[in-house]
């Protein structure tokens, strides 16, 4: 709250300037709401941060403070002291609605920041290997991805996002091979399936494919070449699979980044010389070595094996080389949490190939238990039940499958409960949500149905929302872009999952009440009252649609109803 900081900012010069404080160093301002209302809208603990230098009892520095303080102003009615030195204040109501003008005016771009400064940051994420469809797992760190760089858009960085394709190795020969034996199986011969070769259905149904497509392959081209085909051909397949099923949950990527342009571009070489001429990579027992323990690695990883195969670290170091010297500021890796033994490693590489590593973020993201009726459903990959991203999306829907991805941190396991997650009642929080903002919108239907014409500008005259309700959802409105702000910073993107039930739950308190009480009610012979709380009713939706954008999720109008919300 800028206008609020600055107040207390020129109170702090005043008492600098009576030789109340001598204020070496100001610490930083922050604001939190009291846990009380009576308390007051804001507090402050400043006073708290600057008493031990001045050597006075933070109580006694607050009141200082305060007292340098007017009241009552456009901006504050009231500042009181509170406990061991908090200084509270209560806003002045009209203060508080005046931010209804400012979203009005800046409608979908209510809530953009300027907070990154147009730095370039990569986000990488989904990155599974294209050898079988997507798990529900992928599914969390896929929403989770998109929405992330939604955020950071938001808030004023220039995203790009990227998909990197481990299509290189030992994992593609294996894919072909499970074609190659499937395909064997269904010509009639007897085949000893490798525990090690991939298992699923969908394996068959490709090796059907390339049978009906090449059924004479298997006679005339060696077994390398024939392998080597099935597993480019079932990769792309495969790939395309995955791309579609993240393109119906709203999940998209700039970029897609082979790995083996990677080894034909001679980079993971390159990346290998840079290493060895900076003293950070060694020969011991005919393989390559990385130093990491230089940075803080609990011991030297290999790089380059003994029979003259890379590893995927070594991979690994060149993609990020890459992706630096493509120019980005920060790059951030959405990995499953299985992979926390790599942080070190990979900051460690970062930290060699000459950049921060603290403008390397790798984010790990628990597993998804899937439930119904309170019942743990098997997620077993011999399971076909509700193990992929697929058939989730064709049970429960884009717009359900990605809330309830994003109503958890990242860093907790996330119950997703099925059964939930296809109610249409209070209960659910994404429909709670939607049902709000449609709602909202049958207000204004059935004021076109009773002859009310709405025009809404800044000439509405605020000082009609004299409600406590009104001004407190004004005031939780306002603070929508510290909450982008906050959940940027973070990288938490639930944040603002968060924030939007709260403010459903907010606004349906608010229509429940206008069913009682005359004072509340949004439509009345007052064309001006109708017209103020119908302007309010406007700027709550503006906010609620601009938080479901951010989160990939429609914003309907209209919707269906089994309980009365």
């Amino acid at each position: 709250m800028k206008e609020l900081k600055t107040i207390i900012e020129s109170a702090l010069g005043s008492c600098k300037k009576e030789g109340l404080l001598l204020l070496d160093e100001t610490p930083e301002i922050i604001f939190e709401t009291p846990k009380q209302a009576e308390h007051g809208d804001l507090s402050t603990n400043v006073a708290m941060l600057l008493a031990k230098a001045e050597k006075k009892a933070p109580r006694k520095v607050a009141e200082d403070i305060a007292a340098k303080i007017p009241v009552p102003s456009a901006v504050l009615t009231s500042v009181s002291v509170a406990g061991p030195g908090f200084i509270n204040f209560k806003i002045n109501p009209l203060y508080l609605l005046n931010v209804l003008h400012e979203i009005y005016k800046k409608n979908e771009d209510y809530g953009s920041l300027d907070f990154g400064g147009g730095k370039k940051v990569q986000v990488e994420f989904v990155s599974a290997n294209p050898t079988g469809p997507l798990h529900v797992g992928h599914g969390r760190g896929a929403v989770y991805g998109d929405s992330l760089a939604r955020l950071l858009s938001k808030a004023g960085f220039k995203v790009t996002k990227e998909y990197y394709l481990n299509d290189a190795g030992v994992q593609m020969q294996t894919l072909g091979k499970s074609v190659w034996l499937r395909m064997k199986e269904l010509g009639g011969e007897k085949v000893e399936f490798p525990e090690n070769c991939y298992q699923g259905g969908y394996i068959k149904d490709i090796a059907k494919e390339v049978l009906a497509l090449r059924p004479r392959a298997m006679t005339i081209e060696s077994e390398d070449d024939f392998i080597s085909f099935c597993g480019k051909y079932a990769g792309e397949k495969i790939h395309n699979e995955i791309v579609k099923d993240l393109e119906d949950c709203g999940v998209t990527h700039e970029v897609f980044f082979y790995e083996s342009t990677l080894h034909k571009k001679g980079k993971v070489q390159a990346a290998m010389e840079f290493l060895e001429k900076n003293g950070d990579a060694y020969e011991k027992e005919g393989a390559v070595w990385f130093r990491s323990t230089k940075y803080g690695d609990e011991k030297d990883r290999v790089l380059k094996k003994s029979d003259g195969t890379y590893t995927y670290f070594a991979a690994d170091i060149a993609y990020h080389k890459d992706k630096f010297d493509r120019g980005f500021d920060k790059v951030i890796d959405v990995w499953g949490a299985d992979h926390a033994g790599h942080v070190p490693r990979m900051k460690a590489a970062i930290a060699a190939i000459g950049h921060n590593p603290k403008d390397f973020d790798a984010v790990l993201i628990q597993l998804v238990n899937l439930m119904r009726g309170g019942e743990l459903i098997s997620m077993s990959t011999r399971s076909a039940q509700y193990e992929t991203l697929r058939s989730l999306l064709d049970e429960v829907g884009k717009d359900v499958c990605r809330y309830f991805f994003l109503m958890r941190s990242h860093e907790a396991q996330l119950d997703f409960d099925i059964e939930l997650a296809k109610s249409q009642t209070m209960e659910n929080p994404v429909y709670y949500i939607q049902y709000a903002h449609a709602r909202i919108s049958s207000v204004f239907a059935k004021a076109v149905e009773t002859g009310i014409k709405l025009k809404f500008s800044n000439k509405i005259d605020l000082n009609l929302l004299n409600l406590p309700d009104e001004a407190q959802l004004a005031k939780f409105l306002g603070e929508y872009p510290s909450v982008i702000k906050e959940s940027a910073a973070r990288l938490e993107p639930h944040r603002i999952s968060f924030y939007l039930l709260e403010l459903a739950r907010k606004f349906q308190s608010y229509y429940t009440k206008g069913k009682k009480e005359q004072a509340y009610r949004f439509l009345s012979d007052n064309k001006e009252l109708t017209a103020a709380k119908c302007y309010l009713l406007k700027n709550i939706q503006i906010v609620l649609k601009n938080g479901l954008t951010l989160l990939g999720l429609e914003a309907p109008d209209r919707m269906e109803s089994k309980d009365e919300l």
